[in-house]
This record gives structure tokens, sequence and C-alpha cells, in this order.
């Protein structure tokens, strides 16, 4: 069996339904299509605070204004999140959170799945995921959001937004730049990549898919080794 290191990085919104409930059947169906792994060595999974992390940081964020205590929160339910996919996957999985890259360390010793939240505040989970991801020397990374890949401007706001395809570092730092805002580094207010992510991708040189995480379809078509999904690829 070959040996190929993975890192999935799953935004923690598609963890809850709209109304703000855990989405048990989603959350069953991922965790079903990451046990078919066809490679040998180590899988990490990176999971997101999403909404409920907005919530609770909004609601801190009305009593004092303090974003470094709004960034812990954001990385204690992103913890939360990566505990409930350890509860699905029982025996195959490490069965502690890695807070740090060291604690990271002692769990792929044990050769389980692997699931992780946020490291440190001030840091997006996705640059949490580039960092594991440059950490064992994974092939690729995997980041599954609510859209299909990233947009030549906001999917949810304009009708005719267009997919990109494929994007090169260059190109995506333009959009990073383009699109910053004053919110960039508000806790719970990390974009798909920010600035962080870029410098980490760019030293790292991943290869990254960008793929909905909606009905997982092409999630598991990739999983399954085919190469006709809608994403958005980035490479160097």
């Amino acid at each position: 069996m070959k040996v190929k290191n993975t890192v999935v990085k799953i935004g923690g919104s598609l963890l809850f339904t709209e109304d703000k409930e855990i989405d048990k059947e989603k959350i069953h169906n991922f965790c079903q299509i990451f046990k078919k792994i066809k490679y040998s060595g180590t899988h990490v999974i990176i999971c997101g605070g999403g909404k409920i992390a907005r919530e609770y940081i909004n609601a801190v964020r009305s009593f004092q204004s303090n974003e470094a205590l709004c960034d812990t929160f954001g990385i204690d339910i992103s913890r939360i999140n990566a505990k409930l996919l350890l509860s699905v996957f029982q025996d195959l999985a490490y069965p502690l959170v890695p807070k740090s890259l060291e604690e990271l360390s002692t769990a792929l010793l044990f050769g389980k799945i692997i699931a992780m939240g946020g490291l440190q505040p001030g840091q997006s989970t996705t640059s949490v995921a580039l960092e594991v991801a440059e950490f064992i020397k994974a092939e690729e990374l995997v980041i599954l959001t609510d859209v299909e890949g990233i947009y030549d401007k906001d999917p949810k706001k304009f009708n005719d937004a267009k997919l990109l395809k494929h994007l090169t570092y260059t190109d995506l730092q333009e959009i990073i730049i383009n699109s910053s805002g004053n919110k960039q580094a508000a806790a719970g207010e990390y974009r798909i990549f920010d600035a962080v992510s870029l410098q980490i991708l760019k030293r790292s040189k991943l290869n990254i898919r960008i793929i909905s995480g909606k009905d997982l379809k092409d999630f598991e078509k990739y999983w399954n080794g085919e190469e006709d999904i809608t994403c958005t690829m980035i490479t160097e």
C-alpha cells in the first residue's frame, strides 16, 4: 500500500445545520468517507469553529473589547468540534485533541486518525491546517468549505460570481490583498485564506484543493481518486 500523508480541513459551519443544530448525518457521512483511506501514512483532520464559535465570539465582544480573548473562545469551540469527530471514529482515532505541534508529534506515534482544532490566538484554522500539512510532509491539503472553491467575487452576494478552477500563489496573493479589510484578522472573521496562510503556503509549496463540503459528493469523488471534481486547485 502506498504511503501518503493527508490533511483535511473542514469548516466548522459544515458540522451544523442552518438552525445551528449539530448535523449528525453530515458528520457521520464525512467520517464514513474518511475511513475509506486507500493509503497508509498520517491522516489529520483540522476542524474550524464555525457559526457556533462566532455566536460565542459575538457575545464576548459585546461584553468587552478583547480580540485575544475572543480568539480563545474560537479555539476552544474548534477543539470541541474535533472531539465530536473523535467520538465517531472511536478506536480508529487518537483519543486526544493535540493543542500544539509537540502534542501532535506524540499523537503521530500511534498511527491513528488525528483530529485537531485551533492552536493559538491570531491564527486561523486554515493556517493551522497548512502548518500541520507542512509538519507531516503532506502531499496535498484539502479544504472543505460551504462553497465550491474560490470565486472572483463573493458567490453569496453576487449571482454572476465565477469559480476560479486554478490559481497560482501569485493569483491568490492578489485576491487576498484586494479582499482584505479591517475585519480580516478579527476573531471569527477569517476568510478561506488570509495573509498568514499565504506566507505558510509559499514556504511549504503545498498543493491545495478547495472543495464544497455541503453534500460531500465531490469530496467522496476526490477521496476515491477521481479527478473530475468541482473545486479550486492552488499550486505554486
